[in-house]
């Protein structure tokens, strides 16, 4: 037991910060509670430096719990991954702290560790159980962060509905554990892959595996299972908003990898066709809904679920390259959507509504807001030099690489159907950034100050997308390496 605990240092830290933050509340004056965020700021750059060093928290590699829990290339990519998120998520959170509730703001703060706490448990999952236990810490610390503005009816409204759609989906999650166990006699991914050709042709046990792949589904918001998005976008608050487009989004996919690729990869291979059409709807569907969205928070529910398609590409296309680039797509989305998210907490908390109307005459209140969201949207919409249009190259090539090994027509008609989502896009994220610079909807045209925090936040999030986009080897090499973990069972 206490070889086990050594592998999970970095999750009991995180979870001794979010108990550390939450009693805070008690011993600090309300005015300045708000800067109890920063203290986990800190703390969490502090556990992310660690991170990096040999003798850091995440330094012992291997299997712990009976083989549940595994340290690898792979993990140690998403729980970087997750704690840079966190770190902009507290910022935006900070700034936002004045549309809280003077008496809870440490309280939010210590669930959205709590919920990186459970995102750095699924970056290791190797084991159905422990896969579920870290899909609940995360979904369940979520319920409370959507619904957390009790005032307001929208963040209520948001709440219930991820807590019923959540609930329907971990139903379904836990009947497909229970049926591979049932029929495979055990839950571990490396065992599982061991055996499960031998069930390849069990129809309770592939319902097993497609009754799970519907629990991650909801998670990463891909067609079917997308409706809850754009309704829980726009009702939670914004910074809870940004952790769930990338925080969930990124830990549905690090799950569905491992799902995918480690554990049931014989399966996997035999599912190209569905793998492609989910892909293909969710990139048009996505793109389409969000042609008429005027309401900023919905248009990213939608582009959430178009993005979600793409980064499908990486799986449909079964190879090596393809998993990579997901790694390097998720990581170039993690600045780009929340230098999206900061702008919206920043400009938009003191109106009453979220319409793209509220971000005209952007250019003159502050050039660095403007310039954020309009690199944001760029990004988003994959054009060169930004790191957007390097990840979306990168799962093109790779669904290209999949159609010339296989001969398969459907990966043509993808990268088409892809491409197609692409030029759809470009009207509703340049609809934003005419917004910003040629509307004449402007009401107030006084200049936004900025603290010290939102500016550097700002700064980090252009930086991130440039140097992705500019300069991708470090980050592409990264990923290369995290994926080598699949690379034996997907020759």
């Amino acid at each position: 037991m206490n070889a086990s605990l050594n592998f999970i240092g970095l999750e009991i830290s995180v979870i001794g910060l979010g108990l550390v933050l939450m009693l805070a509340d008690f011993f600090v004056p309300a005015e300045r509670r708000r800067f109890i965020g920063y203290a986990g700021i800190a703390a969490l750059g502090v556990l992310l430096i660690m991170s990096f060093s040999g003798n850091g928290t995440c330094s012992n590699f291997g299997f712990g719990f009976n083989n549940a829990f595994v340290n690898d290339g792979l993990s140690l990519f998403f729980k970087r991954f997750f704690i840079v998120a966190a770190i902009l998520v507290l910022f935006i959170a900070a700034e936002f702290s004045d549309k809280l509730a003077a008496g809870s703001i440490a309280e939010y703060y210590s669930l959205i560790i709590f919920a990186l706490a459970g995102m750095l448990f699924a970056a290791s999952s190797n084991d159905f159980v422990m896969l579920f236990v870290a899909i609940e810490l995360i979904t369940v610390t979520f319920y409370v962060l959507v619904s957390f503005q009790r005032s307001k009816v929208a963040s209520l409204e948001a709440g219930v509905k991820y807590l019923i759609l959540g609930a329907l989906s971990s139903s379904f999650m836990v009947f497909g554990i229970a049926l591979i166990w049932g029929t495979t006699g055990t839950l571990n991914f490396t065992e599982l892959a061991a055996v499960a050709p031998q069930f390849e042709t069990s129809r309770i046990f592939l319902l097993g595996v497609l009754l799970v792949l519907v629990g991650l589904g909801f998670k990463i918001a891909a067609f079917p299972f997308q409706i809850w998005a754009p309704d829980v976008y726009q009702g939670a608050p914004t910074p809870t908003t940004a952790f769930l487009a990338i925080g969930s989004k990124a830990a549905g996919f690090v799950l569905l990898l491992r799902v995918l690729f480690t554990a049931v990869p014989s399966v996997t291979l035999h599912w190209e066709k569905l793998l492609i059409v989910i892909s293909a709807i969710t990139i048009l569907y996505g793109n389409l809904c969000a042609l008429p969205q005027r309401n900023l928070k919905r248009l990213f529910g939608y582009s959430s679920i178009s993005h979600a398609g793409y980064l499908l590409l990486g799986v449909a296309a079964l190879n090596a390259n393809g998993q990579a680039a997901i790694l390097y797509y998720l990581a170039g989305y993690l600045f780009t959507v929340l230098a999206g998210f900061l702008v919206i907490a920043l400009v938009l908390r003191h109106l009453e509504t979220d319409d793209v109307s509220g971000l005209a005459g952007l250019s003159q209140r502050s050039p660095l807001l403007a310039a954020t969201m309009t690199i944001s949207m760029v990004s988003l919409a994959g054009i060169p030099p930004l790191a957007g249009f390097f990840g979306k190259f990168l799962l093109l090539k790779s669904v290209i690489e999949a159609a010339q090994k296989s001969h398969h027509y459907g990966y043509i008609y993808l990268v088409f159907i892809a491409l197609a989502g692409v030029v759809i896009s470009l009207y509703y994220y340049f609809n934003v950034v005419r917004a910003i610079y040629w509307s004449k909807e402007a009401r107030d045209l006084s200049p936004i100050a900025l603290s010290a925090p939102a500016k550097l936040t700002a700064w980090v999030c252009i930086a991130g997308i440039f140097w992705l986009g500019l300069f991708p080897n470090t980050v592409l090499n990264l990923a290369n390496q995290a994926a080598t973990v699949f690379v034996a069972v997907t020759k």
